[in-house]
């Protein structure tokens, strides 16, 4: 077990817990309670520079925080409803920096209906942004449980935006990089559409808002299950980026800067069904794995098979992001 995950249990064992929360401790990407009869879904995020997002558009910043903040919701199966923030600026940022930030939040709120009721405001050397969400729930919620073997594991979109924008921001430096980080605008996508469809279908979801590996390891820990991966959809810049800095692709699925996509499994017999409707809606699912038996963590490459059963590298235990992305590097070329 990793030590923030130790320190969570740690806080949540001396906390009165409602007799209307419904999810257990790590069950949901979401707080799922009742009220007043009805179900509703809470969550709440943080952003700091520490998350290596990249900060000289602030309208894709505050997009890019929203649709973070939201992505919870929607791996639950919910629909945002209500939109609170907690905002600390930089000093240095100016009014017209602030403005185009709040532009971003805004249409995404705009966009999946939600309303903001508020929140509180600061001024700092360093920026935080915490985002506060309640959502709507028709019906059962999406738990990170769930998921059987011989399920298919699905993504909504290809891996690595995320391990994208914080690769941008680390060698940002570098003459190559500095060039690219002009052209890649790199949004996180907006999955409203298809979590509506995939609340129809699936056993279980949650979003990758700390990279794919540690989504699927999750859904495995609280299935009690395994999984094999292989044809991973990864995005054609992240590629190309890693290409040009001499890095393994695989760091784009192992990486923990999550690019808020909706990692779901489906039972063989809907699969054909569910991909049968979402061509219908034209939107593009991928499908690039199995859920198996416990204990076994798998990417099968073209000549070789890594195993990922043991894999425990935490980008949080190191100081340096760089010394993190070597260990990842050599784990990569030694198994």
């Amino acid at each position: 077990m990793n030590r923030e995950k130790e320190l969570i249990e740690v806080i949540n064992r001396h906390m009165p817990r409602s007799s209307s929360q419904q999810n257990n401790l790590f069950e949901s990407d979401s707080e799922v309670v009742t009220f007043a009869g009805k179900g509703l879904l809470y969550n709440i995020d943080e952003f700091s520079e520490e998350d290596l997002m990249r900060e000289e558009d602030p309208y894709r910043l505050g997009w890019n925080m929203a649709i973070g903040s939201i992505s919870d919701i929607l791996a639950s199966g919910g629909r945002p409803k209500f939109y609170a923030h907690s905002m600390v600026i930089r000093d240095l940022w100016t009014m017209d920096y602030v403005e185009k930030v709040s532009l971003g939040i805004a249409q995404v709120l705009k966009e999946v209906k939600a309303g903001f009721i508020g929140g509180d405001f600061g001024i700092s050397k360093t920026w935080r942004y915490t985002g506060s969400v309640i959502g709507d729930l028709d019906g059962q919620a999406l738990l990170r449980s769930g998921a059987k073997v011989g399920d298919g594991i699905y993504i909504t979109g290809p891996m690595g935006r995320g391990n994208l924008e914080a690769a941008l921001k680390l060698y940002e430096q570098n003459p190559l990089v500095k060039h690219l980080t002009g052209r890649w605008k790199n949004f996180f996508p907006l999955r409203s559409k298809e979590a509506e469809l995939i609340r129809q279908y699936s056993h279980c979801c949650i979003d990758t808002s700390d990279g794919v590996f540690n989504a699927l390891s999750t859904i495995s820990e609280m299935s009690r299950t395994g999984f094999v991966v292989d044809s991973l959809p990864y995005i054609k810049s992240g590629l190309f980026l890693a290409k040009t800095l001499n890095l393994p692709k695989e760091m784009l699925f192992l990486g923990e800067c999550g690019e808020y996509e909706l990692l779901f499994t489906l039972g063989k017999e809907i699969e054909e069904e569910f991909e049968r409707e979402a061509r219908e809606k034209k939107l593009v699912v991928y499908k690039f794995g199995e859920v198996k038996e416990q204990g076994i963590k798998s990417l099968r490459k073209r000549n070789r098979e890594i195993d990922l059963s043991n894999y425990a590298l935490r980008a949080r235990d190191y100081a340096d992001p760089k010394d993190y992305l070597r260990e990842v590097i050599y784990f990569l070329k030694n198994t």
